[in-house]
């Protein structure tokens, strides 16, 4: 029953700070669109080219969700470390799961909007370019473990601001890191070996985006995936990932919790 009230109260809480934050939302639903299509304009030399809208598109939703994801579920704990809530909260019977999970939750409801925002504007794009955006049911696989993926990704970043604090350069880093050598913009079979085979092994957003483009694009089926290294590590890596952000920030929380910093910035 604790758990449950708590992670309620945690989801609750991320949700109304989306709500409270409407006008920061509705900047960024202008700002990422915006940005996907000066993408494409610079990738076309100056035209909305048809043949990049879709691929861009697809990486480009992807990109905006992990943005968004992390970045809400890293400042929630970094601002409650500044602000000293955190600490008070294990001071209470609530388990550290329940405050980790909500937290997750509610920053995956919250990165939709922006997400969504892109992905219309790229669907009325392509309509006024006499295309249309094409959907197959096989997407809600890469999709979900794109999602999984960022929850991993986030653990990690949020166990190292409980110990080391001041790392949120890290995070504007890594999502520049995404977009460049992560498969977002440009296809990693078009990248040298060594990087695509980093993006694949590490990057939480990239097998999904290639599966994406392999179903849409190509009208290939999860079994038969031709690029990447197939429907198996599409599985494995998020579910790796999330193994090793709950066992590293598990680690670090007892090591913060130990020298008593959850309150320290």
């Amino acid at each position: 029953m604790i758990f449950a009230r708590g992670f309620a109260a945690e989801v609750r809480k991320g949700l109304l700070n989306l709500v409270a934050g409407w006008r920061e939302v509705l900047i960024q639903m202008a700002t990422f669109p915006l940005f996907y299509l000066l993408i494409v304009l610079f990738m076309g030399r100056g035209q909305l080219r048809a043949d990049l809208l879709l691929p861009v598109l697809l990486g480009m939703v992807a990109l905006t969700f992990i943005h968004e994801q992390v970045n809400r579920v890293f400042w929630s704990y970094l601002g409650d470390i500044q602000s000293g809530v955190l600490e008070q909260t294990y001071l209470t019977p609530l388990p550290s799961a329940a405050l980790i999970l909500g937290r997750q939750v509610a920053a995956v409801i919250s990165a939709l909007p922006t997400a969504l925002a892109v992905l219309a504007t790229g669907a009325v794009t392509l309509t006024l370019q006499g295309g249309r955006l094409p959907f197959d049911a096989q997407v809600i696989v890469p999709l979900a473990a794109i999602t999984l993926g960022t929850c991993g990704l986030a653990l990690i970043l949020c166990g190292l601001t409980l110990v080391f604090k001041r790392i949120e350069i890290i995070t504007q880093l890594s999502v520049a890191v995404y977009a460049i050598a992560g498969g977002t913009l440009v296809p990693l079979a078009a990248m040298p070996d060594p990087v695509a085979f980093l993006s694949r092994l590490a990057v939480p957003i990239a097998p999904g985006i290639e599966a994406m483009r392999d179903i849409l694009l190509g009208g290939h089926s999860l079994a038969a995936l031709p690029t990447g290294w197939g429907l198996g590590w599409l599985l494995v890596q998020p579910l790796l990932i999330t193994i090793a952000g709950v066992i590293l920030f598990n680690r670090l929380e007892h090591l913060a919790r130990r020298r008593g910093t959850l309150g320290r910035y």
